[in-house]
């Protein structure tokens, strides 16, 4: 049986806790604060749905026996609950890591409405609930925050998924992205500039149906902040990279980029709400050098400075060696 959830208390790798009714996995080891309670803190506890005390998100076969399963639910007869209510219901409808990918207006409206009855959209629910900026979330329409919470939802996952293998596993290449809380940055997180004398990381967050790529701090309120449209937007849950820069390199670049005219592979960074993937760059800015984001549809390379967007002509691509 889990024990409850303590501040101050040192969690690891298959550590399991109850807090509030619920019961959560560890995504990576931790020594736990006061506000960072398993509701509120994704990059490092992950709800485990009802109905298996043992049940592994990271366990595909784990994953295909609820799915079994889900036809014995009887959604007709049961009273319809609000679909965001993530303090009051649990999930009992399982979801394929497949399945988590496909676009929420892709899904047939009876799947849909297997996943709000059975809590299919509690995990994006309860991070939003516990803090995560949504992207004026109040003004979307419940389809539209429903597919908000979905990409989140999707994101979150594949990154506990990523963060946990790494832990147990080790890494698997020169660059991993790791899902981080607050100002947690990993030893291993690798620098992509510097302001004042102190280091800038490379991060990135879900944000509008997007994964977009910024910076990450000791310095900042949050811990990471990304550019999007036009704005700042900070996060204190977010992915970065960590790797080795021995394994990579830095490779110049003017104005619109040109994959096949870049001269290397370019490290996987994030992508728009439109699939168009992005890049990770670093440039010279106001006596400082900042991490952010690079497509093909650019006209140059993005940052994020004094509360915006800045569009830089020069700038380098992380690459692969």
């Amino acid at each position: 049986m889990p024990y409850f959830w303590e501040p101050g208390t040192q969690y690891n790798i298959g550590d399991e806790v109850e807090f509030e009714g619920f019961t959560y996995k560890i995504i990576q080891p931790h020594q736990s604060q006061s506000d960072w309670t398993p509701p509120a803190t994704p990059a490092l506890w992950a709800r485990i749905p009802v109905g298996d005390h043992h049940y592994d998100d990271f366990n595909e076969h784990e994953e295909r026996r609820h799915e079994e399963r889900r036809e014995e639910y009887q959604y007709e007869k049961r009273e319809e609950r609000a679909w965001d209510d993530h303090q009051n219901q649990a999930q009992e409808v399982a979801i394929h890591r497949e399945e988590q990918k496909q676009n929420w207006y892709d899904i047939t409206d009876e799947r849909k409405k297997q996943l709000e009855i059975g809590g299919g959209l509690l995990v994006g629910a309860a991070a939003i609930g516990a803090g995560y900026l949504a992207y004026r979330h109040h003004q979307k329409s419940k389809e539209e925050k429903q597919a908000d919470v979905w990409s989140l939802q999707a994101w979150l996952k594949d990154a506990q998924f990523r963060t946990q293998k790494y832990h147990q596993e080790g890494p698997r290449g020169p660059a991993t992205w790791l899902l981080v809380q607050g100002k947690n940055i990993p030893q291993l997180a690798i620098r992509g500039g510097e302001e004042v004398g102190e280091p800038l990381f490379i991060a990135r967050f879900f944000i509008d149906g997007s994964i977009q790529v910024g910076k990450a701090s000791h310095r900042f309120e949050l811990g990471a902040l990304v550019g999007y449209r036009g704005e700042e937007i900070p996060s204190a849950t977010y992915e970065i990279l960590v790797g080795d820069l021995r394994n990579l390199r830095w490779v110049n670049c003017y104005g619109r980029l040109d994959i096949n005219q870049l001269g290397g592979r370019p490290v996987e960074g994030g992508k728009e709400a439109d699939g168009t993937p992005l890049f990770i760059i670093q440039t010279r800015f106001e006596g400082g050098v900042h991490p952010g984001k690079v497509s093909t549809k650019m006209e140059g390379a993005i940052i994020s400075y004094g509360g915006r967007e800045q569009l830089v002509q020069e700038y380098h691509v992380l690459c692969y060696q």
